[in-house]
């Protein structure tokens, strides 16, 4: 079995009302993948940062989910000797 390990960084940023996620995905293969989720408070909602975290994180790992996917369609289109179209399924 052979083991591999990628990290994944993510910072929040708070300023007033808004929070903002940044997150960085480092393969061993050297391959970085980066991208920010936004969250703000409506006026009269009530103050919950974890709110705001939870919903930036998450917009940051969706695109980022979106990058590696389309990464890996790329890749495979690069690599198959009869010049396809990839097609990716969801498992």
């Amino acid at each position: 079995m052979h083991t591999k390990t990628w990290h994944l960084n993510v910072d929040l940023f708070e300023q007033d009302d808004s929070t903002r996620a940044v997150v960085v995905l480092r393969t061993d293969a050297g391959t970085e993948l980066r991208d920010v989720g936004k969250a703000r408070r409506r006026p009269g909602d009530r103050d919950v940062p974890e709110i705001g975290d939870e919903l930036a994180v998450c917009r940051a790992l969706f695109g980022l989910a979106h990058q590696l996917l389309d990464a890996s369609i790329g890749d495979i289109e690069a690599n198959d000797p009869a010049g396809g179209r990839a097609t990716v399924r969801s498992e």
